[in-house]
């Protein structure tokens, strides 16, 4: 039988359009060696490593008539060198120029004859660094085994490990009628799917992911728990094909600083340090604030022990209205500590839990997830998605090139102009902002402001 998308997956090939590719993406800055670190070094590392990821050799090939999902087939005329492209700032390129790339980058949906990722090696930035971006539909990384390719392509040392097993042999592709065979004796053997599959013919995407989504179980009760529809907001309007890029940066040791000082985890820290940035943005823009005031974010995080490691590689994923009307930057914090501690007492998060089960639980996919959840139900639920994976805290190489930064870039659902990637590594905390180019003229002001929200709750710790 052949390997077919789940209805999860193949949801999110329906659900794509002009305004929302579904890709999730990163950008991660690199100190450039003195061996150097061009785009034939890239090229070769990742071919060594797609053994990691044999979905990456893989296209997406639609059933004739829809009769069943698409199935994953090897692509007979793979070319890395396709999907692995070279890009250049004019020196010295500045890291403004690098983010309206970015930007650029992610408004591009992927090639769907084509295995669906792309990376690019971005020379030319000052202060001799380079950047790699990468892009990856959320099809692909599922979370069941298959790690987005920026994961396969760090090292823990300059020298890279010993290269993967590599030879690889395409299997032939399936005829269209073998394709209809395949989907007729699927659908003998289970004739429900075939009455769902029809509906996605009809291009009824909104209730085929519903009732997806119902089938996995969970997510009906996600909808209950919510008290009352999420708040009013700038950031949920009709959104463009085009994008804007920016990002924040703090240090892992002033978040662990708030924590001792104020209580809460790590987590309740970014949250707060959002909630306040976002209030700034919200008065920036003569916005009505009150101290009733809130917004809504769907914050899907890896739970962590207090050493770092993973707590059994679980995920947890949390509805919480921010208290964006509240001045007080402590008072913040003990509002989303709070929040967050109902949450898990009240049995909240075993319902909320079901928005990321959907994709397994491996903390590298996590950004993914988070986008996944929020694809269908932003609008009615939550204002904004907020994902935060903790990082190694050590070093990370590739082809001898240490990475100094990492971005995560988490796209952006229907009507939701705004999603924020947190990703913490060797010491940092880097946020990455995408929003829409319409919408959020003023998401590099955003940015500026949440690095002042770390401020101003850190002038709050006594030294």
């Amino acid at each position: 039988m052949p390997d077919r998308l789940s209805a999860l997956d193949a949801s999110f090939l329906y659900l794509e359009d002009s305004t929302t590719p579904m890709h999730v993406g990163g950008v991660a800055v690199f100190r450039r060696p003195r061996t150097g670190f061009d785009y034939d070094r890239l090229v070769d590392l990742i071919e060594q490593r797609l053994a990691l990821v044999p979905r990456y050799r893989q296209k997406v090939v639609p059933v004739p008539g829809r009769l069943a999902r698409p199935v994953w087939v090897d692509d007979q005329d793979f070319d890395v060198t396709y999907h692995v492209r070279r890009s250049a700032l004019p020196k010295p390129g500045s890291d403004q120029q690098l983010h309206e790339l970015v930007a650029r980058l992610m408004s591009r949906p992927l090639d769907h004859a084509r295995p669906l990722w792309e990376v690019y090696l971005v020379e030319g930035l000052a202060r001799n660094r380079t950047a790699v971006v990468t892009k990856t539909h959320q099809a692909v990384v599922d979370g069941l085994g298959a790690p987005e390719i920026g994961q396969v392509m760090l090292d823990v040392s300059a020298t890279p490990r010993g290269p993967v097993e590599n030879l690889w042999m395409p299997q032939p592709e399936p005829s269209p009628v073998q394709l209809v065979a395949d989907a007729v004796a699927e659908a003998v053997q289970r004739p429900g799917e075939l009455v769902e599959n029809v509906r996605s013919a009809a291009m009824d995407t909104v209730a085929t992911v519903r009732k997806v989504a119902g089938a996995l179980g969970g997510l009906a009760s996600v909808v209950r728990t919510a008290a009352t529809p999420a708040p009013g907001s700038p950031l949920n309007v009709r959104i463009s094909p085009q994008r804007r890029f920016a990002v924040a940066r703090a240090r892992l040791d002033e978040f662990r600083a708030i924590r001792r000082a104020h209580g809460g985890t790590v987590n309740d820290g970014v949250l707060a340090v959002l909630s306040g940035a976002l209030r700034n943005w919200l008065l920036s823009r003569g916005e009505a604030v009150t101290a009733h005031t809130t917004m809504r974010a769907m914050a899907p995080m890896s739970v962590r022990a207090e050493d770092g490691a993973p707590a059994g590689g679980q995920v947890a994923a949390y509805l919480v209205d921010l208290p964006v009307g509240e001045p007080n930057p402590v008072v913040r914090l003990h509002h989303v500590s709070h929040a967050m501690r109902a949450h898990q007492e009240s049995g909240q998060s075993v319902a909320a839990q079901t928005l990321v089960r959907f994709s397994g639980f491996a903390p590298p996919t996590l950004h993914a997830l988070g986008a996944r959840a929020a694809s269908s139900f932003s609008r009615r639920l939550f204002n904004v998605v907020v994902t935060n994976v903790p990082g190694p805290q050590v070093p990370l190489y590739a082809a001898g090139a240490r990475m100094i930064e990492m971005f995560p870039v988490v796209p952006l659902a229907k009507n939701q102009a705004l999603s924020i990637g947190v990703t913490s590594y060797d010491g940092g905390v880097y946020f990455g902002l995408n929003a829409d180019r319409d919408a959020m003229p003023d998401v590099d002001v955003l940015a500026a402001m949440v690095e002042e929200s770390v401020e101003e709750l850190m002038g709050t710790v006594s030294a």
